[in-house]
């Protein structure tokens, strides 16, 4: 696991590369390397969790240059094959494999790795070209910077050390706000920053003086046309899903660093965490696992210690409880914004990036986790609620309304004339193809939601912040449910052995952690993995403090998108009828705030000086154009 950054058609000093590496030394700091000539650079931080005494980046074979960030789960399978072919390795590093790789199948190599990854490969053989690639599910994300009419091209890992650049500035966009508030993150290649974009999952970009940027999309495991097995029963189905995840964890386990396992208490974590116990012992692993969750300090609602402590206990594990004091949460919103590099409107955001931080002081550098398990079995009551509503009932709006930060009647409501003028100029903040693939793509309801989530939704919205939060402690994060033979397994469940209204989600995966969990955790209600902000967003709290702080009529005035009396009203209803849609509304636009001071502080906002943001203009002008 690493960080990489890079240009091509642009010079790069070494002052300047390593100004951006050292922005991103927290997700690598065992190692730096760069390589650069006259009109391109690549560069890496590196991360040591497989071979520490090899590895070292950039890898070069011949005239191929390559870096690499994440992890190759089928390295040895490869290395065993390309030796085959002559090739020889110094090392057993995962990412060695990589030149070789790319020079025995050139563009399609990533069609060939099973792990999470993205990769950037400069090819000076002939005309000088860069390839980049991203996993199938996009836990390894790319940023970028491309003009067209230069042909200068910058990337990195992270949003602020792609702004740390000389030739990228740091521009809001504006209708950003509204694809945030839409959508609780901006969805597809969109960042909140004009000009700037991001690699989607399964993609293999190509660059060259010639022909510009190229981006292909592989299909993704569910976009394989792979059928429902209408022939297995769901006893069947629970208990190949058990077999298959038992050996895709026995192999994220395999590292030359500690592994420990991050236990929410909740279904998708407790079975990984049981299964990795269970991988452990039969390895003949020394010592017990490790696991780790988060609560806070005193009485909050959702508190889920006591099932994790149960399923710790349960699997054989030297549990760690992590206690968090949300006193300091104000303290912390700075750190969680600016590793982020744009608003994620889930406040456990704060709790992912404190659990992290004691999973790295704890001396470990990778951790497993449940992640993703909703997204590819059916696990959210957006989606029972979507498939229960009868036919002809407006479902798309109400499904990609719980999508949202902000409900649309809400958000209408918030926004100034000026800014709602705009935003209806500038259209949908959704991709287009999210509508198109509800509506009318093939397979049930349920498949087409699988497909948004997956292709949409996961990566952005979940994923990123996965990354971003466990990397800014030092910590790798793998997702066993996001390896691709899961994933396809995923997409051979009829819809009954996913969900079934007044039966339950998810029901695959719960008949494949029977017997191998507490019966508690299987039979609770479920609950999200989350922070009970409704409870902790309530006068005399801190965090009311900063938001009213943040929100104050003086900075919302100032930058004009949102009207003053409407947040005032907000307040008002959360301080006398607190609710999640209320509390989740302001988090979402405190959070906007606080980034906004983060990256745009030129523009007065950490000075007390007017925000100097001219939004309905520029969305009007380009609206127009």
């Amino acid at each position: 696991m690493c960080r990489i950054y890079g240009t091509f058609n642009i010079h790069s000093d070494e002052a300047e590369l390593r100004r951006v590496a050292d922005l991103m030394h927290h997700g690598g700091p065992d190692a730096q390397g760069v390589a650069h000539r006259s009109d391109w650079a690549l560069g890496n931080n590196r991360l040591s969790i497989m071979d520490p005494e090899g590895g070292a980046q950039p890898y070069h074979l011949g005239r191929v240059t390559v870096v690499f960030n994440g992890e190759i789960y089928n390295h040895r399978d490869l290395r065993e094959r390309l030796t085959g072919l002559g090739f020889h390795f110094d090392d057993q590093c995962d990412g060695s494999i990589l030149p070789a790789l790319y020079l025995t199948y050139g563009d399609r190599f990533a069609e060939h790795l099973d792990g999470m990854y993205s990769v950037a490969v400069m090819d000076l053989r002939s005309t000088p070209r860069m390839v980049l690639a991203t996993d199938d599910s996009g836990m390894k994300p790319l940023y970028y910077q491309w003009e067209q009419a230069t042909g200068r091209f910058h990337f990195a890992s992270e949003l602020p050390a792609l702004l740390g650049f000389s030739g990228v500035r740091a521009e809001e966009d504006e209708a950003g706000l509204d694809a945030y508030l839409t959508s609780k993150t901006p969805f597809g290649d969109r960042t909140m920053f004009r000009g700037i974009q991001v690699m989607p999952p399964a993609a293999t970009a190509v660059l060259s003086h010639r022909d510009g940027l190229r981006i292909k999309q592989r299909p993704m495991a569910h976009e394989r046309g792979l059928r429902p097995d209408k022939d297995r029963t769901l006893d069947e189905a629970g208990e190949q899903l058990r077999a298959l995840l038992y050996e895709e964890v026995s192999r994220l386990l395999v590292a030359d660093a500690p592994v420990a396992a991050v236990t929410s208490g909740g279904l998708d974590s407790s079975l990984v965490t049981a299964l990795a116990a269970e991988a452990l012992r039969a390895a003949g692993g020394l010592g017990s696992l490790h696991t780790f969750n988060i609560a806070y300090t005193g009485t909050w609602p959702s508190d889920e210690r006591a099932f994790a402590a149960e399923v710790a206990r349960a699997a054989g594990t030297r549990h760690h409880q992590v206690e968090v004091d949300p006193a300091t949460f104000p303290d912390l919103m700075t750190d969680v914004v600016r590793h982020l590099g744009q608003p994620n409107a889930d406040p456990i955001t704060l709790s992912t990036f404190s659990l992290f931080r004691a999973v790295r002081d704890a001396g470990f550098k990778v951790a497993l986790t449940g992640d993703a398990a909703d997204e590819l079995f059916s696990g959210y009551s957006r989606m029972t609620q979507a498939v229960a509503a009868h036919h002809g009932s407006d479902w798309i709006d109400d499904y990609l309304d719980h999508l949202a930060a902000v409900p649309r009647s809400l958000r209408e409501s918030l926004y100034t004339d000026e800014y709602s003028f705009a935003v209806n100029a500038v259209g949908s903040s959704l991709p287009a193809e999210i509508r198109r693939v509800l509506h009318s793509s093939p397979g049930t309801r349920l498949q087409r939601i699988g497909a948004v989530e997956q292709r949409y939704r996961l990566p952005a919205y979940h994923l990123r912040r996965v990354d971003h939060l466990s990397m800014a402690s030092s910590v790798e994060v793998r997702v066993p449910f996001c390896q691709p033979s899961v994933v396809r397994f995923a997409s051979t469940l009829t819809d009954a052995q996913r969900l079934v209204p007044g039966q339950g989600v998810k029901r695959a995966l719960y008949r494949s952690a029977q017997g191998l969990i507490p019966r508690s955790v299987l039979e609770r209600p479920k609950q999200p993995f989350t922070l009970p902000v409704t409870a902790m967003l309530a006068p005399g709290q801190r965090l009311w403090t900063l938001a009213r702080d943040v929100l104050s009529p003086r900075t919302l005035r100032a930058d004009g998108r949102i009207r003053p009396e409407r947040v005032d009203a907000l307040f008002d209803e959360q301080a006398t009828r607190p609710s999640d849609s209320v509390s989740l509304a302001l988090w979402s636009l405190m959070s906007h705030q606080l980034w906004r001071q983060e990256f745009f502080a030129a523009a007065g906002a950490t000075t007390g000086a007017p925000l100097t943001l001219h939004t309905p203009a520029r969305v009007l002008q380009e609206a127009a154009a």
